[in-house]
């Protein structure tokens, strides 16, 4: 079985694959195949989990190509910290992405965090579409990690070494500035 972790960016991405490597029998990745197109984009090994937050972008393929046999992750993050974080890098990665090819350069007087929130909210109503008909999902909270992921663990039946994957949890992995 496949597992996507789905989610806005700047929410615990990679440390959740980081916890995942120690996972003996999922193979783990982060934005793994994010430069390829075409059926190569999302063409996953079998018992892999993954975490893109551009899978936001291809949803509509991943429900032909995965459907109900995988199981989905929704991750958050508190609101403010996410949109915090997404301001800081405006002028980087996904959200600049958003502002100049989504908002069209947007508007002189808009402020990072707004653009930051309205990709925030685009992005989770998307995802909260895609799995309002999906039977193997959770939703994982940041803020309380440890919890969800011993839960998480629990429901893909994972085998490997659970402390250490626990212990990821202490590091902050590609922190904004």
């Amino acid at each position: 079985m496949n597992i996507f972790i789905l989610n806005t960016g700047r929410c615990g991405s990679t440390t959740f694959i980081k916890a995942c490597e120690h996972i003996s029998n999922y193979s783990a990745g982060h934005e793994s195949r994010a430069t390829l197109t075409g059926e190569q984009r999302l063409a996953y090994p079998v018992n892999h989990i993954e975490a893109d937050n551009r899978l936001s972008w291809f949803l509509g393929r991943l429900d032909c190509q995965y459907g109900d046999d995988a199981f989905y992750v929704h991750l958050r993050r508190d609101l403010k910290k996410t949109v915090d974080s997404f301001a800081r890098r405006e002028n980087f990665g996904i959200i600049k992405a958003y502002k100049e090819g989504i908002l069209l350069g947007g508007q002189p007087d808009q402020m990072p965090c707004d653009i930051a929130l309205d990709y925030i909210n685009t992005v989770e109503m998307n995802i909260q579409h895609f799995l309002g008909n999906k039977t193997h999902k959770m939703e994982f909270n940041l803020e309380s990690a440890r919890d969800d992921f011993k839960l998480f663990w629990q429901l893909i039946n994972a085998e490997g070494d659970f402390n250490k994957a626990l212990k990821e949890w202490d590091v902050s992995y590609n922190a904004s500035r």
